[in-house]
């Protein structure tokens, strides 16, 4: 019983790390990436849907994403949608495809992203602690509920404190890699 609980808990702290790293992607680090492209929603056929849904994605270059549109009546709308979505990119159609050139960081946007990167560490953060409650929360009710031991209890709470440091540590430790690629771009 309290087996699966510990393996639900770092599942779900796990799932916390996994959704860090796929915000992390999202942030600009002047090296180009697909996933950058991830947040951009396009004005298509009459509602909004995922820049992934209109066309491919590829880096061609180091500091270059191109674009490729399958429908070329969507090449101004998702040229329009990835200038407007605040990521600082400056797009430009290129018969089919669209360019979009990766520009060099600036020191006061580099700021910004590595605030950006510390608020997504602390939502995550957030988001382990909440799991190690839940989980603390249900070893009290299996105890008062008398299917485990006041000790048994105390062991498993003992674990899950342990995975919460180890998730914790994981969590900055990722932090610090991005802040460290922020800086050496």
């Amino acid at each position: 019983m309290a087996d699966g609980l510990t393996k639900d808990l770092k599942r779900r702290m796990d799932g916390a790390i996994e959704a860090l790293r796929k915000e992390f992607a999202g942030l600009r680090t002047g090296r180009a990436s697909a996933s950058l492209l991830d947040p951009v929603m396009v004005d298509a056929y009459g509602s909004s849907m995922p820049l992934n849904q209109c066309g491919t994605v590829s880096v061609p270059e180091p500091r270059m994403l191109m674009v490729q549109v399958w429908d070329k009546g969507l090449l101004k709308p998702v040229e329009k949608a990835i200038r407007d979505a605040g990521l600082g990119l400056n797009p430009q159609a290129d018969g089919g495809s669209i360019r979009v050139p990766i520009p060099d960081l600036n020191e006061e946007r580099r700021r910004e992203l590595v605030k950006i990167a510390a608020k997504y560490t602390e939502q995550a953060k957030v988001s382990v602690r909440n799991v190690r409650r839940d989980g603390i929360d249900a070893l009290k009710k299996l105890e008062k509920d008398g299917e485990i031991s006041q000790d048994e209890q105390r062991k498993i709470q003992a674990d899950i404190q342990a995975l919460t440091d180890d998730t914790i540590k994981k969590v900055d430790d990722a932090f610090a890699q991005k802040e460290k690629e922020i800086s050496q771009v």
